[in-house]
């Protein structure tokens, strides 16, 4: 892929972001929620699903986009990256009940060991949080059979979250993972 494709795609995603189905109330209906954010109570949620990423064979969800000139030769596959767009569910089966989507990039980002780049946003569309989004960023050690990456932001009843987010195998073959998330997370 030519590095001028790379670039637009990029640009592309940052735009797209925050496009991600979030909760539409318009600048003065969040200007008015931030007025009376002084008298908000701080909450905290905890959430537990299956994140479903596939990445060749039926049903795949993660497409990769770009690569580096040395991915082939690293022993990391540094510069390796996709873009996903994966189910999330409320048991680790893939026919149990969808309560969104997890979607963003993850890319190869360490020359020594195998270690992602993650930009994810989930996607909330059924349930309590239908219509809001969290974000999460960081490293994700893929060896580790625990990773913990950042929770930086939400939207909806997400508003101004932040927290942690820990993910474990939960099966694993050549073409699927299914990845069990436990997330704690602030929010107003």
């Amino acid at each position: 892929m030519k590095k001028e494709q790379v670039i637009l795609m990029l640009c592309t995603i940052v735009i797209a972001i925050p496009l991600v189905q979030s909760v539409s109330e318009g600048p003065k209906a969040v200007q008015n929620w931030f007025k009376e954010l002084p008298l908000k109570k701080q909450k905290s949620t905890n959430l537990h699903f299956f994140f479903h990423d596939t990445i060749a064979g039926p049903g795949q969800t993660a497409y990769q986009v770009f690569d580096s000139n040395i991915t082939s030769t690293s022993m990391s596959q540094f510069g390796l990256g996709f873009m996903f767009d994966n189910p999330l569910t409320v048991d680790p089966e893939a026919s149990s009940m969808r309560i969104g989507r997890g979607q963003g990039l993850f890319g190869s980002a360490s020359l020594e060991v195998p270690r992602f780049l993650m930009n994810l946003n989930f996607v909330f569309t059924e349930g309590t949080f239908n219509g809001s989004t969290l974000q999460v960023l960081g490293t994700n050690p893929i060896l580790s059979q625990v990773r913990e990456m950042s929770v930086v932001g939400g939207t909806g009843v997400f508003r101004l979250a932040r927290g942690i987010a820990t993910a474990q195998p939960y099966f694993r073959n050549d073409t699927s993972t299914i990845l069990e998330f436990d997330l704690v997370v602030l929010h107003y």
